[in-house]
């Protein structure tokens, strides 16, 4: 709840919401009740496994691949290390899936 006078967000005390700017005081109604949200069970939460369609949506380069010699990888970045440290380029070759690293 935010006070009226200062539009501060007001905290309950002693059965009153208390402004700590202005000292505007009010009792708490019941329409000023705390609503909680129901928590979300496993059973109730799909994961929706769409690998393959995040392959076809993923950015491609002409990379060379070290094991089939395919000249077509998708391509993204990880921060492994550090974060003042570079981020390590991963890519996937579009003919065999061969996953390599490169370091800048």
């Amino acid at each position: 709840m935010f006070c009226p006078e200062c539009k501060t967000m007001m905290i309950s005390s002693g059965g009153q919401l208390k402004c700590r700017k202005c000292g505007y005081i009010r009792k708490i109604e019941a329409a000023d009740q705390m609503k909680t949200q129901k928590m979300r069970t496993e059973n109730e939460i799909t994961i929706v496994d769409d690998e393959d369609d995040k392959i076809k949506t993923m950015p491609t380069i002409q990379i060379k691949c070290p094991k089939c010699e395919n000249n077509l990888a998708i391509w993204w970045l990880r921060q492994l290390r550090a974060a003042d440290e570079s981020e390590v380029r991963f890519f996937r070759c579009t003919e065999c899936n061969h996953t390599w690293r490169q370091y800048d």
